[in-house]
């Protein structure tokens, strides 16, 4: 078995969330001038052909992983395709930096989800983190203030939608190949999103069509750097990085759509943040106690 090499890790996954923070950008511009089903649909083309792309390397046709779990990697897809289209909507009607520091609290959701979704035993200090995360997303959202508007939500539920969607992978993935997960969802999810977003096709310009289409190679490229980053790393070791995206979507925000930083959105987010990190440093903690 090859030596974990975290530190390749790690910088392939500040390499990932740079990619993320570049990908957002571009799904938030292409979004203000589109409808959101139809750009999460054309991202979704782009994975479907990674996939396909990934599957034939791999062997041709029987690269093609067989799996005895469609319902289950439909239901992913479908939660997934959902996800994007919430996120992609709050991205213009919250901005990237807010959607951002809320969506932060999705490995903590994926801690309070995983008891009833696997089974998994959540101790305590987990709850514990887990409540002062969701009171820094409080103070992000600020509800009751006149800041406060029901579109704040759109990330929240994004976040939510992602954690089953993670939750799901996981449940997948103890039966068969991560490889079998990550390729049901691109096909599956480019025929979900396709069937939703096809209605809204909007005539594009060449300029707009060259950004759908960066956006698109930014999407398989973060895909591909994530793949490698779990490949080569420890899990535990690289996950604490991927909150630096929220570093990077601040200055995507900022300077592309000049979005502001509220104290409140700082305040909230370190709050999230460290739950998070906590939290994800208590579960590799109990993980490591369970194998001994």
């Amino acid at each position: 078995m090859t030596e974990p090499n975290n530190r390749l890790g790690i910088w392939l996954m500040i390499a990932t969330v740079f990619c993320y923070a570049v990908q957002d950008g571009l799904a938030r511009h292409l979004a203000g001038n589109y409808n959101v089903l139809m750009v999460v649909m054309v991202r979704y083309w782009f994975f479907a052909a990674f996939v396909i792309m990934l599957a034939f390397a791999r062997g041709g046709r029987r690269g093609v992983p067989p799996t005895r779990q469609l319902g289950l990697h439909g239901l992913r897809a479908v939660l997934h395709v959902a996800e994007l289209g919430l996120i992609v909507a709050s991205f213009v009607l919250v901005g990237l930096i807010n959607t951002h520091a809320v969506f932060a609290a999705c490995p903590l959701i994926i801690a309070a989800l995983s008891g009833p979704v696997l089974g998994e035993r959540v101790g305590w200090r987990r709850w514990t983190a887990i409540a002062a995360g969701f009171a820094g997303v409080l103070v992000i959202l600020r509800p009751g203030s006149d800041l406060f508007a029901p579109a704040a939500l759109l990330p929240l539920g994004a976040a939510t939608m992602f954690a089953l969607y993670s939750l799901l992978t996981g449940k997948a993935t103890r039966t068969e190949p991560v490889f079998t997960a990550f390729f049901w969802s691109g096909i599956l999810g480019a025929i979900t999103a396709t069937a939703t977003g096809i209605w809204y096709w909007e005539p594009m310009g060449a300029q707009d069509w060259a950004l759908m289409v960066a956006h698109g190679a930014v999407a398989i490229l973060s895909s591909w750097l994530m793949i490698r980053c779990y490949a080569v790393a420890e899990a535990g070791a690289v996950q604490p990085f991927a909150y630096l995206q929220l570093v990077f979507v601040t200055i995507v925000g900022i300077v592309a759509f000049g979005e502001s930083l509220e104290p409140g959105t700082v305040a909230g987010a370190a709050i999230v943040t460290a739950s998070g990190v906590f939290t994800l440093l208590r579960t590799r903690a109990r993980a490591r106690e369970g194998a001994r």
